[in-house]
């Protein structure tokens, strides 16, 4: 019986072992290069000078009730913070924190730039579900941030032409690399002065 056993086992480390050095069978269309129509749509990167904004456009008024539709849950009824989410909306003492060297890590006192805010709302909110915005939510979401702080007017309407313009309380608090190329990671390389 020992035998057997022995013997059963050896004969299945031979086989083992001549399927190791076998060559692996070739399997077609796995590894093919992407098309350039398939990684442009997976680029969805959005440079600071607006470069890769989709059409749309929203307002802050638009966006006060995407708002309580879609983050209140996480951020709070007026962006004060939740217990899932971060305050979206700081104080005037938050902004002027600008001052100092470690301003507050807020929409209006940190970001250098609104493509940014943009860019990560439409990656990553809601949470759990991003990308699922439409454009025009993205929009209008952005300007209700960018409204909350003091940044834009309520009636302001933001698109991929106005949203590259509007010039964020920190946006000289920031440098580049020079080096720094559309399309690498969006906060590689960014430093506070």
């Amino acid at each position: 019986m020992r035998f057997s056993k022995l013997l059963a086992f050896g004969v299945a480390l031979i086989a083992s072992a001549a399927a190791a050095q076998s060559p692996m069978p070739a399997y077609k269309g796995i590894g093919s290069p992407a098309t350039q129509q398939e990684i442009q749509a997976e680029d969805i990167s959005i440079s600071s000078e607006g470069k890769g904004l989709p059409p749309g456009s929203g307002s802050a008024k638009e966006g006060a009730a995407i708002f309580l539709e879609k983050c209140a849950v996480c951020h709070g009824a007026s962006a004060e913070g939740g217990k899932i989410g971060p305050a979206l909306a700081t104080d005037k003492a938050a902004r002027e924190s600008l001052t100092t060297m470690k301003p507050v890590r807020s929409l209006g006192a940190y970001w250098p730039y609104a493509t940014m805010v943009w860019d990560y709302i439409h990656r990553a909110m809601p949470r759990g579900q991003g990308g699922t915005l439409a454009p025009n939510e993205v929009y209008a979401l952005t300007a209700f941030l960018l409204y909350k702080h003091d940044i834009i007017k309520e009636d302001e309407v933001m698109d991929s032409q106005s949203l590259p313009k509007v010039k964020m309380p920190n946006r000289d608090g920031f440098a580049l690399p020079e080096e720094w190329k559309h399309g690498r990671p969006r906060l590689e390389g960014y430093t506070n002065k």
